[in-house]
Parts: C-alpha cells; structure tokens; sequence
C-alpha cells in the first residue's frame, strides 16, 4: 500500500492510493475552470458557468472516485463535516460583517464619513484625494465594488471635468478601493482568505499591514507627485456635481461625531486582540442606539436593516435622489454575505472530500518540491495565488484551493499561517484588477468608464505590493518566525 494510504482510513479501502488518485478531481476542477469560467465567455461567447455549479461537479467527481476506491459514503461524509466544522467560527464572521454594514449604515455611520471624506475634494490634490477617499471608503463598507461604483463613480466625474488624466484617476480609485477590500475587517475576501488558512480575523488584517501599509505609503507619495507632473487642465474647484449627492446624505442622516463610536469599537478590538465576534456584535449594539437615537428611523426599520440590509426608500421623506447615493447606502444585513457563505460551503465540501485521501498535501509536497526553504515556499504561495485568481476570476476559490494546499507545507517549515494568509492576499486580491479578462477588470472598466489600458500602469497599490510581498519574503522580513522558533 502506497505511502498516501497508510495516512489515511482503511476500513472500506479496496484499492491503494496513488499520487494520480490525488491529482485527479484538482485536475477536474482546473479543467472545469479554464472551460466554465475562461473559454465560454472569453472564446465561445457563451454565458460562465457560475463558481457554485463548478464546486458541484468538482464534488461529484471527487466522491465518485473515492467511492471507486472503495470509501465508504460514511468515511466521506465524517471527512466533509470536520473540514466544514473547523470553518463554522469564520461563517459566523461573515453573518455578523453583513449586520455590521447594515447597522453602521442606519446610524449615518459611514455616510458622516463619506460625506466629510468628500468635502476634502481639491483639484490640486485630485489624485492623492482618488486615492485616499475610496481607502477610507473601502475600510469602511469592505467593498471594493461598492467603493469604485459610488464615489469612485464621483470622482470620475471631477476628474474630466476639471480635465484631469483620467487614466491616473482611475488607478487611484481602484487602488483605494482595494485597499479597505483587503484590509477592512467588514471584506469578505479578508474573512475568506483567514478563514482559508485558519487564522484570526485581526492577525490576519495585522500581518497583512506588513506589506499592504509600505505600498499604500508610497502610492500615495506617487500621486501627490504626479498631481504636480499631470496637474488637471482646470485649476478652478468646478465640483457642482458633488452639491445633490451630499445635499442627499445630510438629508437622510443626521451626522454626530459620537457616530464615530461604532468603528471606534471595531478599531480597538483589533488592536488590543479582542476576540472577534463580540467585538463586532458590540459594534453593531452601538450602532443600532445611535440609529434610534440620532436617525429618524424605526425600530422597525432597524429590524429590517439588520435582517435584509439598508434601502433608501426607509428614507421615505427623501425623494429624488441622486443614483449614486442609492448605490451607496443600499447594502448591508444579515442575508448580504449569503452568496461567499454559500460558495465557501461548496468550496469546503470539496476539499473536505478530497481530505479523505489527503490530496492537497500529497500534490503540493510533490509539485512543489522545489520549494524547500521558506522564502521559496512563501514566493511559490504567491505565485500559486496569482495564478490561481486569473484562471478563476475569483478570490473565494483561489483563498481555499491555494489555502489548502499550502497550509501543511507552511506548518512542515514553521512559517505561521497568518504569512499564508497575507500571501492569498498579496497575489491574490490585488491581482484581479490587473488581469483584463478578470470580472472585476471588466466591473472597473464599465463603470469608470476608462480603458484598462489606460489605468493599469497607474495603480501604484497594486504594483508596489506585487515587489514588495516577494521581497520581503526573500529578505525574511515581517515573516514572523520568531512567533514559531521560539516556541
């Protein structure tokens, strides 16, 4: 029997496990990928296939070779359940990230911040500001979508007007954006990739500060120069199109600095290593008092919030309202973070099928081989990252497909998982709007309205990270091996 079937149950096992038997259903589910989610819409012209009907097949066919070597449905299933077990405490961040959204919207939280963000707005600074604004923004909501499609929308808009380069605006924007949807708490693909690798919330968001604040440091050192290199064409503040998106915010919030207090909460619980659900359920307390208590709104409304998310039609004494404001405080509640929760219980089923026979560890000992430091080990999770969200076009897969096929290699050289984490990360998220077949690529370019040949060059986040994440690594810098060697 081979050295992979010793380590695993034997009691149904008719046939020995070999490296093939490992590498078959990863080959199945890369092939279902470069055909459902690369060749139909970019080759064939045909509609993707979705991330779920992909997780579906991967799935069938991985239990139908296991069942072919003899494991029982029973040994499948008890392999299932400890893989989904182990994540259940990261679901239950994702539920409470959708309520927090949600609170911290009715209690004028965010739209305060935004609106005051914005009034910053000077053409001098325009692209410095393209930058800095969607950063806030983004930490706030955690959406990078979300961040492009309002204010970046807005942004946009002062940048031709005051005849910017609207190539410039445009990759600050995003990478602001980009900014808060890897290091906000609230992001989902920041839960995804802790929870891939096992790791908290908050050690994750810290040991992602190692590579991510250097970057953002010098991009926007990068777009205060160029604000003077390739300064807007119109020197005078034309910014009446920002008067009735503002006007809309003032009218359905009422704004107080104790509106701070919620991400205040949220703040001093990542610092000081607060365990992470109460610190957010506190957060989202908070928020609720000061929505009955500052808002105009019901506890009815609050309820609803909470449950489906904010609408501005709660608003009802605000009419005509500027699209971008809708965009911006429609979102949030507890059924918002359904679709990644639902996804990753696909992706976890998977894995956890293939947990049977371990695979992912027997592929990765054998296709990485090679790696056998750490910094090798730690460059070849990045490499696997990059590569892995071009072909998927999604973070969520690429967080647990590489997550899972590192962590044992991480643990085997003592490098702590949070590094794993980072890497998923660093490769990963900040890719997708780099690659121009991606669907996020193809969501900046609509909605910005500017050409990803013209911004690419310019997203100085992205960029930066993409020299700074291997070079630490090779370096041995903000690795944390201390945490592990002097144990």
């Amino acid at each position: 029997m081979s050295k992979t079937a010793e380590a695993v149950p034997t009691g149904g096992l008719r046939r020995p496990v070999t490296f093939l038997h490992c590498i078959l259903p990863i080959a199945f589910l890369t092939v279902i990928i470069l055909y459902g989610l690369i060749a139909r819409p970019l080759f064939l012209g045909q509609e993707a296939l979705t991330l779920e009907v992909v997780f579906i097949l991967a799935s069938f066919f991985s239990v139908s070779e296991l069942i072919f070597l003899g494991f029982s449905w029973t040994q499948i299933q008890d392999s299932v359940v400890r893989k989904i077990a182990s994540a259940l405490p990261a679901f239950f961040i994702l539920f409470a990230i959708g309520v927090l959204i949600s609170s911290w919207m009715i209690s004028g939280t965010i739209p305060m911040l935004v609106y005051f963000g914005l009034e910053l707005v000077s053409p001098r600074y325009l692209y410095v500001l393209s930058f800095l604004i969607p950063v806030v923004f983004s930490s706030l909501t955690g959406t990078s979508w979300g961040s492009a499609g309002t204010i970046g929308v807005v942004l946009i808009g002062i940048a031709a007007a005051l005849g910017a380069n609207l190539g410039i605006t445009a990759g600050a924007i995003i990478g602001g954006a980009y900014f808060g949807d890897k290091m906000s708490p609230l992001s989902d693909t920041t839960n995804l990739a802790a929870l891939a690798a096992e790791v908290d919330l908050f050690d994750h968001i810290r040991s992602m500060m190692v590579t991510t604040i250097p970057s953002a440091i010098l991009a926007t050192i990068g777009y205060v120069i160029l604000g003077f290199t390739h300064p807007p064409t119109v020197q005078a503040a034309e910014l009446g199109s920002l008067h009735p998106f503002l006007d809309s915010l003032k009218v359905m919030f009422t704004f107080s600095p104790l509106l701070l207090i919620p991400p205040a909460i949220v703040l001093v619980g990542s610092l000081k290593k607060m365990p992470t659900i109460p610190t957010l359920l506190t957060s989202i307390l908070s928020a609720c008092v000061l929505a009955l208590a500052f808002q105009p709104y019901t506890i009815a409304d609050v309820s609803n919030s909470l449950s489906t998310g904010f609408n501005a039609s709660m608003a009802h004494w605000a009419t005509n309202l500027p699209a971008q404001t809708v965009e911006l405080v429609n979102r949030g509640g507890l059924y918002s973070m359904s679709q990644a929760i639902f996804v990753a219980f696909l992706v976890f089923f998977f894995i956890g099928s293939i947990d049977t026979i371990n695979a992912m560890p027997t592929v990765v000992s054998r296709v990485f081989a090679f790696a056998k430091t750490r910094a090798a080990t730690i460059v070849a999770a990045l490499g696997a990252s990059a590569l892995t969200n071009s072909m998927t076009s999604n973070q969520y897969a690429t967080s647990f497909i590489v997550g899972d096929a590192f962590k044992s290699r991480f643990d085997d050289l003592k490098i702590p998982r949070k590094v794993l984490s980072r890497s998923l990360e660093d490769y990963g998220t900040m890719i997708e709007s780099m690659v121009p077949w991606t669907s996020t690529a193809v969501f900046m370019v609509a909605t910005l309205g500017v050409p990803w040949a013209d911004y690419w060059n310019w997203q100085f986040l992205t960029l930066i990270n993409l020299v700074i994440a291997p070079t630490i690594a090779l370096l041995g810098i903000g690795c944390f091996y201390d945490e592990v060697d002097n144990v």
